[in-house]
Order: C-alpha cells, then structure tokens, then sequence
C-alpha cells in the first residue's frame, strides 16, 4: 500500500511540475512577442534595486500597516515552503519528517514554520477585513469586477487554507507521538509545536486510526493545495510573487520623465533648425531607421519590458489611488491599463495556441481595449510609477500608445495639435512669426 501512495504522489507531483513548466513557456512567449530592448547596463545598480524593492519590500512598507502584513505573508510564503522540500522527499519515499535527524535545529524550524503559518493567518484575515468589510476604495473601482475582485479573495481563502491544514497535521501529528502502546513507531517524538500544541488537545481522545487519517487527510490537501496554487499563479495577479524580481531588475533606471526619442525623428528637426543643411544629404551611416509604425497601437508594439510589467500587475491599485487624473473623476486607471495590455496579450497568445502564429482577428490594443480618452487624460506625472510596489511603468505604455496618435493617426486633440502645428511652422507654441518673438522686451 505504500508504494501505492509513493506512485500517486510521484504522479501528483508530476503532473503540477509539468503542468507549471508548461503555463512559464506560455508566459515567456507571450512576453517575448515584445520588441527588444536593452536593460543590461548599470548590473551593480539593477541588483541592487531588486534586492531593494523585490525582497526587501522598500517600497510596501511606505504604509505601514499593509506593508508590515504584506511582508509576514511574503516571508511566510518563502520559508514555510522550505517545509515542501521534506514533504516531497516523505512522500516519494515512504519517509516521514526524513529531516528530523537535523535534531534541535529540526525543532527549530518547525516551531518557526508554526508561528509564521499563524502570523500569516492572522495577517490574511486583515487583509480580507480590510478589503471585504472596511471595503478601501481602491479595491472597489469599476476595473475590480468579476474575476479581478474574486482572483484576491481565492488568494485569500487559498492561504487560509493551506496554513489551517499544516497546523491541523501538525495536532494529529503531536497526538500521534505521544500514543502509547502502538506498534507502529512511524511517528517518532520530533518536532517543536508551539502553536498546533494547543490545538492538538481538540484531538486527543481520537482513535490512533482517526488521527492517522486526519494527520494522512491533511498532509495530503495541504501538498496538493500547493501545487494547485503554483499553477494558479499563471493566471493570477499573484504571478507577480515570481515576476517581481525580474521585473524589478530589469525596471528603468533613466531619471523619471526622460522621453525617449526616435532618432530619424530628431534628424528630420535638426535638419529643419539648421539653415546650412543640406536636405539632399544622405544620413549617417549609424542612424536609426525609421521604425514601421510609431508608437504602439498593439501589444506586439510594445518592448518585452512593458509586457512582462503587465504580467507583473499585482492589481494594489495604488497607481490608480495616487493618480491625479483618476482622483478627479477622469477615465483614466493605470492599473487598468497594465490589466487591459495583459488581457490582449493573453488574447493574442490564445490565437497563437490554436493557430500556431499570430492572425489578425479585427482587434487591437488600442480602441478596443484603452480608448484615446484615458490616454489624453494621463499628465505624465509619474505618480503612478512612483507608486508601483514592483516598479511596473504604466505611463511608458501610455505614451507609446499617444505616440502613435499623434504621428501615425494625426489625432491628438485639438489644443495640441495647434500647438504642434506651431512649433512646426513657427519654432515656437505661439501663433506669431519667430521674427515677432522679442517683441515683448520693447513692452
């Protein structure tokens, strides 16, 4: 029968690695039908940022008290799931608690597995009253409906649970050491339970057979909630638990509000500026070619960059809270424009599953997905990536996509359009003559 067991699971196993291999190919596909862009300078800066703003969370504990909850649930997450590795090995093996021979060190970590599964419990329970009973607003604006409203609560009820069931184990397990007269001895006095200790007293006048199936039941849920959630992740905000590191790393380092700008662009105003230009001259031989298309109209014109920040969004909302443009009642979310770029971009991938390329299916990023009013109402402030916890860059997206308004469909407004139409024919926003421009100084 045991090797029965030790076959399931190699299977479950398996089937969830396999399973969570498949859905990171997908997703490095999708990012990589991006266009290049090179974020490999400055490394000792790039590493330092990551280590900053991904593992130490510089940017989350700006409030306090989220902050301070959100880490506990991080730091939960990654070292309570050391307790996977033994998992695995017991249940490929036939073993049970196969590290406990590290002794005193093996209390240890389980009496801090324990104490982090209730602070992570405790922890997720303010969340979910914060967000479900004292209902912040950024939880609740027009873009959180359906899927991406209920995707946090799954989150939340998923962490509940998996900390309820290794606590639960743990009290089965605390009666299971201490029977007396069992023949069995598979369950040998290992282990310190400074919180499942006091639940364990619930259970203790159970049968030795009712504690093995509860300790066999819980262990179980517990390794298949998990790799049920690791799957989860792909198609949940919460991919930004593995994504945040190289998102963080690979994250602009230029000074914020730097406009890039297309060289044949900045060789045709040069030319127009200088008098002794030859307009007939061929260009420099190390000059940028004209691009396509000009900014970007859908996904597959925006860099990898911008795509893997769509698919870093961890939906916090607080670009959006911090948004001036959305504070005073314009349509314009920056949270639903990562959330809009990452739905197209799972649309396309979804064309490429079942027609083995990219077709054209009559839709786009812009239009169907972002209407030119959010993107007009944007004021380039940055608010929004100064906001980000994981330094996604919402406003580099908007103004790729304004790019391509303004010099690929000539629809930018009215008001801009006259002042561009200015600075073209008159080297200045106003509508006089450059020979007229000091005249001010005669006044």
């Amino acid at each position: 029968m045991a090797y029965i067991d030790n076959i399931v699971f190699a299977l479950l196993l398996a089937a969830g690695v396999l399973f969570f291999v498949r859905n990171v190919k997908k997703l490095v596909r999708n990012i990589k039908l991006g266009n290049p862009v090179d974020r490999t300078d400055r490394p000792s800066d790039r590493w330092k940022q990551m280590f900053l703003v991904a593992m130490g969370q510089s940017k989350m504990v700006r409030r306090p008290v989220a902050g301070i909850l959100h880490v506990i649930v991080y730091l939960g997450f990654i070292i309570i799931n050391i307790e996977v590795i033994e998992i695995v090995i017991d249940g490929l093996f036939g073993t049970h608690r196969v590290l406990s021979f590290l002794g005193g060190f093996y209390d240890f970590l389980i009496a801090s597995f324990e104490i982090l599964a209730l602070l992570v419990l405790v922890s997720v329970l303010v969340f979910w009253v914060r967000r479900m009973l004292v209902r912040i607003p950024r939880f609740w604006s027009k873009e959180m409906k359906g899927f991406p409203k209920n995707d946090a609560l799954y989150i939340l009820y998923f962490e509940m649970v998996l900390m309820s069931l290794f606590l639960l184990m743990n009290a089965a397990d605390v009666n299971l050491q201490q029977a007396v007269g069992v023949a069995n001895n598979h369950y040998l006095r290992v282990g310190s339970f400074p919180v499942s200790q006091f639940i364990a007293p619930l259970l203790q006048d159970l049968s030795y057979q009712s504690l093995f199936l509860i300790e066999r039941t819980a262990w179980w849920l517990h390794i298949t909630g998990i790799l049920v959630f690791l799957n989860y992740l792909y198609y949940s905000k919460h991919l930004h638990i593995l994504l945040a590191f190289p998102n963080t790393y690979y994250a602009n380092l230029d000074p914020k509000g730097k406009f890039n700008n297309l060289s044949s662009v900045t060789d045709e105003v040069k030319m127009m500026l200088d008098p002794n230009a030859d307009p007939y001259a061929a260009p420099a031989a190390d000059s940028e070619a004209a691009p396509d298309k000009f900014g970007a109209s859908e996904v597959t014109d925006l860099s990898w960059v911008q795509l893997m920040n769509a698919y870093t969004c961890t939906e916090c909302g607080r670009c959006t809270a911090s948004c001036p443009a959305n504070l005073t009642g314009k349509a314009l979310s920056p949270r639903a424009i990562m959330m809009k770029t990452r739905d197209r971009m799972e649309e396309v991938g979804k064309i490429i599953d079942k027609e083995g390329a990219f077709k054209e299916d009559g839709k786009q990023l812009l239009g169907d997905y972002i209407t030119a009013e959010e993107l007009w109402a944007c004021t380039s402030c940055n608010a929004c990536v100064e906001e980000c916890p994981v330094n996604i860059d919402p406003l580099s997206i908007i103004l790729d996509m304004r790019r391509y308004l303004v010099m690929e469909e000539s629809a930018a407004p009215m008001e801009l359009n006259s002042v561009m139409t200015n600075i073209e024919n008159n080297a200045a926003p106003w509508q006089y003559s450059q020979q007229d421009r000091l005249n001010w100084k005669d006044e």
